[in-house]
């Protein structure tokens, strides 16, 4: 259901004559808005209307479907994989029809971007549920991620990095501010919604950015016959380190003051509802929250405690994440030994974030580029 507040109540002077014919004083309803992201292991949806500042949910959807599955071995969807995406996407299908929702982007990415396959599967899943996938780049997918994490730009951050950790790869962006009023930091970062990284506006400056083809999934499956659960993790942090070479920041020495780091993915958010204690994941805790680096090695080295046994029914793990998290916190690792920072903001938003700010704000619904924005309403998928 959709999450509404309280009206303000109006004074006198506000107070709308009567005469006033009645189709006017309404205001139309805006249309509700939809973004899916398929990724390698997850099909994830939010359906949305603007509201004021605010991207209000009204409906949402998340399912691990491994479309990934035994992609880094065969390099293409199994059919098993391929049947699982397709039921959770008809699930997908009946939700946008029963918000009656036109206004929608739904794209595919890492996965069908390396499967041979990755075309049929797409001419599969029009044909069988309606539903049109574009498998965007590389750099459309790091700068919806970034987009997504504007409204947690801190003001004091002269120099950005947003990591998006993936099923199949993983974004890094690296974002010069020091150009940019403290005070538009946050809208500059969302100002990126409709140019390229080349052709940042709004004072922000792209100074690199790089898709690893490595995320949670494909660096488990690479490592997956490593058998003591330490050295795999240690294995899978340099292996990942190794592949940032080309990345700019990588030997750069910088001073910490000025710096932040912006997470969103399963993993940090995992990382984060571990390191609360949390046995029922609250987004409202965990978005936005700072972790830092202690915290962030006190929990993996919980997780290396607990062994693969213990991770698999750790509630605050989840059993759809269990097998992935150790990648992901390897990941994770790595880049906080690579940057200038001891902190981490954990961002519960992504991709489907992205999408909607960048379709409402096309619109002129929302929001304008000097006014920042966030989500609220429902519980996120």
């Amino acid at each position: 259901m959709e999450g509404v507040m309280a009206p303000k109540r109006l004074g006198p002077a506000a107070v709308i004559p009567a005469t006033v014919d009645r189709a006017r004083r309404i205001a139309p309803r805006i249309e509700p808005y939809a973004a899916l992201d398929l990724g390698t292991n997850s099909c994830r949806m939010l359906i949305a209307r603007p509201d004021g500042h605010q991207v209000r949910i009204i409906d949402s959807f998340s399912k691990a479907v491994q479309l990934g599955a035994g992609l880094e071995s065969s390099g293409n969807l199994s059919r098993m994989s391929i049947r699982r995406t397709v039921q959770a996407l008809r699930v997908c299908q009946r939700k946008l029809e029963q918000h009656n929702v036109s206004k929608m982007r739904l794209v595919a990415t890492e996965a069908c971007r390396r499967a041979r396959n990755g075309n049929a599967f797409i001419s599969q899943v029009l044909r069988e549920t309606g539903l049109r996938l574009d498998v965007i780049t590389p750099e459309e997918e790091a700068r919806l991620a970034v987009v997504s994490c504007g409204p947690l730009v801190h003001a004091e951050a002269e120099q950005l990095l947003v990591v998006d950790i993936g099923g199949g790869s993983t974004e890094l962006v690296w974002i010069d501010l020091s150009q940019v009023a403290p005070e538009h930091r946050s809208a500059a970062v969302l100002s990126l919604h409709d140019c390229s990284f080349a052709n940042a506006g709004f004072g922000a400056r792209v100074v690199d950015w790089i898709s690893v083809p490595l995320g949670v999934a494909t660096l488990r499956d690479r490592f997956s016959d490593v058998q003591d659960d330490a050295g795999a993790f240690a294995l899978m942090s340099w292996y990942f380190e190794e592949n940032l070479a080309d990345f700019i920041p990588y030997a750069g020495t910088h001073r910490k003051a000025g710096f932040q780091i912006v997470g969103t993915s399963g993993t940090v958010t995992t990382v984060a509802a571990s390191h609360l204690g949390l046995r029922r994941y609250d987004r409202a805790l965990v978005d936005g929250l700072v972790l830092t680096s202690d915290e962030i090695d006190a929990v993996i080295r919980d997780y290396l405690r607990l062994g693969p046994e213990g991770r698999k029914s750790d509630s605050r793990i989840g059993r759809d994440r269990h097998m992935l998290i150790m990648p992901g916190a390897a990941i994770l690792q790595a880049l906080l030994r690579l940057w200038p920072t001891d902190r981490l903001s954990v961002a519960d938003r992504g991709l489907r974030e992205g999408l909607l700010y960048a379709q409402m704000s096309r619109d002129g619904v929302f929001p304008t580029a000097d006014r920042p924005a966030g989500m609220s309403g429902g519980k996120g998928a």
